[in-house]
């Protein structure tokens, strides 16, 4: 049995959720039963002054196995199953006893929708416990009586950064919102104060089942409510483009069950959430964010004959953009870091970007000035590459130049730990030709960070042609001591991430030199899933570095005896540069305007210089090819083993530069699409469109197999 089930002399019954063989609880069909067995036996019990739920897990409860809610394919079953479930909480909430809910641990999910159909709810006051409800996170909502329950126990408006945004905060906060009703210092003092509520002979029913009951801030029918609700569905419209429904869902679900009795609201509710579980968007989001994403941390693809490794003190050379930001994240895990630049006035400055940061943080609640002092402790900001000698791993985050990488390099290995790993931080030029520079190249390695590091949650993990399997697992953990999504790839030039992500924006030049119209194309792209239209992407980036990396492939690729084809974003980008003198966000003047006072907005001439076609795509066209030309790439570099695992090109494509999360990655969206079906379309697009939407080899044999990725 899941639960353990103890009855003391002041006939207070405790019950200890305890799931065998897991690290944490969760609810699947074993939970469900020894729940329904459980409330079956508390309302024959003769004598009950009340009950305290709690866990023997380190957690309270986590919510629902999400490998049987993946699985949950028919509407009218997966109802069923659902309103089960809710018999068994509506019982408990019902039971004409005091029921409390000892939070011991994280109750997120599931685990929160538990608490709240206790009548009260005591939680440990610990800032690492995290109470809410993360479902939409994955697509869904929460299905277990949290939509109905939540907004009737704080408010309709205050229950939306909860269910809506999946908020998450420590009992304190949880506490001052009212979801708490009481802090403890620790398990004892939980039970205790447990235990001395239900002997204080409370009313054992829940506000909503009260006579009278008026839901806290008004129901959707008072004036501010329904202000709010006026305007609140264009907004969150505009934030998800439509992509995602789970967000409209809780929304319509909370106001519809506002509007009833709390039965009726808890059925809206689950039909609802059926909709949603049965869908593909939460399919796909539970498969990249849960399963894949885990697979990844707990070391899908690190060397497994290594053991763990550790690092104790870093260096990060330069202190720009990339390096403040290195030194920052590492810093903030707790690791000694040396920062190094061409002078101390530079370093200076990007220790003063860092206590920015930290300060920012500080202003919107995230830290304390106690962290603040512990994170800058730990960073020494200097120009003395002495100080580099004891580092046992070494980052260089200089500018994108290679005769500039190789001459750190030289420098840094003089001086560092003999035994250490030098990483580069480029996110174009292939580690193998910059390891030649090294003394040692199988201690060589790339480490890609996203921009910005603090907010951007990837690391590419590079290998060369020498780098050897103890460097890799170096760098691996390390990715992970400093809470980054570590995914690990051959080399090749722009590697997976930023070889892949490159055909975004190409695509949408290549659309606005067919005469698409500016706008319709920056729309396309967000409905696509994209965080932003690729015009702003490359001007992001900056149009005059796009041009440098392709002219310098060029000469590159003509050392080797090899011509780099033109593309149709390369008529856009030379005028762009060479007669228009417009590069990007940097030089104030892109594809947009950025007026000092106000926001961007496309340049009102760029239909001057690239006409207006008479016959312009509609925006599902541009979709399909903004989509399509990326994943056709992912299967390129996993045809070429540059990408050696689903999982790291999934998650890679995500969290990298923010392919589409409801399609899963890019290569879900195949699997999707049907194979069969999105080989045939792309022989149609490389037809019409050019090579670059040629089916590879890999995808014509699997799609001849009807085989999925």
């Amino acid at each position: 049995m899941a639960f353990g089930y103890q009855k003391d002399g002041q006939d207070i019954v405790t019950v200890t959720m305890d799931m065998p063989g897991r690290s944490a609880n969760v609810i699947n069909d074993e939970f469900s039963l020894s729940m329904m067995t459980v409330v079956d036996k508390l309302e024959r019990e003769d004598s009950l002054s009340g009950v305290i739920i709690t866990s023997a897990k380190k957690t309270f409860l986590a919510g629902g196995d999400l490998e049987m809610l993946i699985k949950q394919e028919d509407p009218e079953e997966t109802f069923e199953l659902v309103e089960k479930g809710k018999k068994i909480t509506r019982k408990l909430e019902t039971l004409g006893k005091p029921v409390v809910a000892a939070i011991n641990g994280a109750a997120l999910g599931g685990g929160l929708e538990l608490a709240l159909c206790c009548h009260y709810r005591i939680a440990i006051d610990n800032s690492k416990i995290k109470i809410g409800m993360p479902e939409v996170t994955l697509g869904l909502l929460p299905g277990g009586g949290g939509v109905a329950r939540l907004p009737r126990l704080i408010g309709l408006q205050s229950s939306f950064p909860f269910l809506i945004e999946g908020k998450q905060v420590n009992p304190t906060a949880a506490f001052n919102k009212g979801i708490i009703n009481e802090l403890a210092s620790d398990k004892d003092d939980m039970l205790k104060k447990a235990k001395d509520w239900i002997l204080s002979k409370p009313e054992a029913m829940q506000p909503w089942d009260k006579r009278g009951y008026k839901m806290p801030g008004g129901t959707p029918q008072h004036p501010k409510i329904a202000q709010m609700l006026a305007i609140a569905p264009a907004m969150l419209r505009k934030k998800t483009v439509g992509n995602y429904p789970a967000p409209e869902a809780i929304m319509t679900a909370a106001t519809e069950g506002a509007l009833v009795d709390f039965d009726t609201a808890s059925r809206i509710e689950s039909r609802y959430f059926v909709k949603l579980v049965t869908g593909k968007v939460s399919k796909n989001m539970i498969n990249a964010f849960w399963f894949q994403l885990n697979e990844i941390n707990s070391g899908g693809s690190r060397p497994k004959n290594v053991k763990p490794t550790e690092i104790k003190k870093l260096g990060v050379l330069g202190s720009g953009l990339m390096g403040h930001g290195i030194t920052y994240v590492s810093a903030l895990a707790g690791l000694e870091v040396v920062m190094t630049d061409a002078t101390q006035k530079n370093a200076d400055g990007g220790l003063s970007r860092i206590e920015m940061i930290l300060n920012e943080g500080l202003k919107l609640g995230r830290t304390t000035k106690e962290k603040i002092d512990a994170t800058l402790g730990c960073i020494t900001a200097t120009n003395d590459y002495d100080k580099l000698s004891d580092c046992d791993l070494i980052i260089e985050a200089v500018f994108e130049d290679r005769d500039l990488k190789g001459k750190v390099t030289g420098q840094a290995e003089k001086v560092m730990d003999s035994n250490g790993v030098f990483a580069s931080n480029t996110s174009t030029l292939p580690i193998t030709g910059l390891a030649e520079k090294s003394i040692r190249p199988e201690k060589f390695i790339g480490l890609h960070f996203f921009s910005p590091v603090h907010k951007m949650k990837l690391v590419e993990i590079i290998k060369g042609d020498e780098t050897n399997d103890e460097t890799i697992a170096t760098a691996f953990d390390f990715v992970l001591k400093i809470r980054k999504i570590p995914i690990v790839v051959n080399d090749s030039r722009g590697f997976y991430t930023s070889r892949v992500f490159s055909t975004y924006p190409n695509e949408g030049l290549a659309l606005l030199a067919e005469g698409n119209s500016p706008q319709e194309i920056e729309s396309a792209g967000k409905k696509a899933g994209m965080p932003v239209g690729p015009l702003a992407v490359i001007d992001e980036v900056n149009i005059g570095l796009v041009a440098g990396i392709r002219n310098q492939t060029r000469k590159d690729l003509a050392a080797e005896g090899k011509k780099l084809p033109p593309g149709p974003a390369d008529p856009v980008i030379d005028l762009m540069t060479e007669k228009l003198n417009r590069l990007g966000r940097a030089n104030g003047r892109g594809f947009y305007e950025y007026p000092d006072n106000g926001k961007k907005y496309l340049w009102p001439e760029l239909q001057k210089h690239f006409p207006p076609t008479k016959n312009p795509l509609s925006q599902n066209k541009m979709i399909e090819r903004m989509l399509f030309v990326q994943v056709i790439e992912t299967i390129r570099c996993y045809e070429e083993n540059v990408v050696t695992s689903v999982e790291d090109a999934n998650i890679g494509s995500i969290f990298g530069w923010g392919f589409a999360p409801l399609k899963g990655g890019t290569l879900q969206f195949v699997n999707d699409y049907g194979i069969q079906e999105f080989e045939k379309q792309a022989q149609k697009l490389a037809k019409k469109y050019g090579e670059r939407f040629a089916p590879p080899e890999l995808l014509i044999e699997m799609a001849a197999n009807n085989q999925t990725f």
